[in-house]
């Protein structure tokens, strides 16, 4: 292997837990963010200034030959700043694309964003074809802004050289019903939930991930980390972060995303 590349997935605080991406034989780098990671064994990165769209410098290892870079674009598709605003362009996927290209792994994640509304929401309208709207159901929105993201993979990626990942949707947990005790949320839990299978089953986000990714021509693997992550209740901030807020969304460093990382390192590996 020549090397290795990796690209992320997103979900938590400056918008997702860490991940970690390495050579076939040890670990690389541990970083946090959205979006995706990529490393190569060159630098060289020069992604489009626009205000949803921010890159870390590329941390390299010279040891090993390997740099890693983090892109952070919370949606995968395109904002551009209008004259009537911030325009979500769910077909659209200029912003990073360039800066995607040839490396020796990418790891894409995305959907914690797609949910956020009021001041937190990143967009104004959305554009789906040639029509312009204020709103409309995140989840079909999601679908058709990752099928965009489906197709520029199968168009550009060569994944006899590029290995392709997609990191699954994180969950949260603000909902106690979905683990069968309605008047709780993860505050205050110190354990998490005792089996194997959680009650509510996968959220329906993580259905548009697999739907899009059997349908796609190229290879991706996705890094199925949603079941292993519900049952963790326990592993939020909000136990722990003392005046922070119910953050059920976000996870403790050290802590679960570590084990991600585990997952991740092991199919780099194979």
């Amino acid at each position: 292997m020549r090397g290795s590349r990796c690209r992320e997935r997103d979900n938590g605080s400056s918008m997702f837990p860490g991940l970690v991406c390495g050579s076939t034989r040890r670990w690389t780098k541990q970083v946090q963010g959205p979006a995706w990671l990529a490393l190569r064994q060159r630098s060289g990165l020069n992604p489009t200034d626009e205000s949803s769209v921010a890159i870390v410098p590329g941390v390299q290892s010279k040891e090993y030959g390997v740099t890693l870079h983090l892109y952070r674009t919370t949606y995968i598709v395109d904002i551009s700043k209008e004259k009537i605003g911030r325009v979500l362009n769910l077909g659209a996927i200029e912003g990073g694309a360039d800066a995607w290209k040839n490396m020796d792994v990418l790891v894409f994640n995305s959907w914690h964003w797609w949910t956020h509304k009021g001041q937190s929401q990143g967009w104004d309208y959305i554009r789906v074809g040639s029509s312009l709207v204020r709103d409309m159901n995140r989840l079909d929105a999601f679908y058709k802004g990752l099928t965009t993201w489906g197709r520029w993979v199968d168009q550009n990626v060569d994944t006899t050289k590029t290995k392709v990942f997609f990191q699954g949707i994180s969950p949260t947990h603000y909902e106690g019903r979905e683990w069968n005790e309605p008047r709780k949320s993860c505050n205050g839990q110190m354990q998490p939930f005792d089996g194997s299978n959680y009650p509510s089953g996968q959220p329906p986000s993580a259905g548009v991930v697999s739907k899009v990714l059997s349908s796609m021509k190229k290879r991706v693997f996705l890094l199925d980390i949603t079941t292993l992550s519900q049952l963790r209740k326990d592993a939020h901030p909000s136990t722990y972060g003392g005046g922070g807020g119910n953050d059920c969304s976000h996870w403790c460093l050290p802590g679960l995303p570590d084990t991600w990382n585990q997952l991740l390192y092991a199919a780099l590996s194979m």
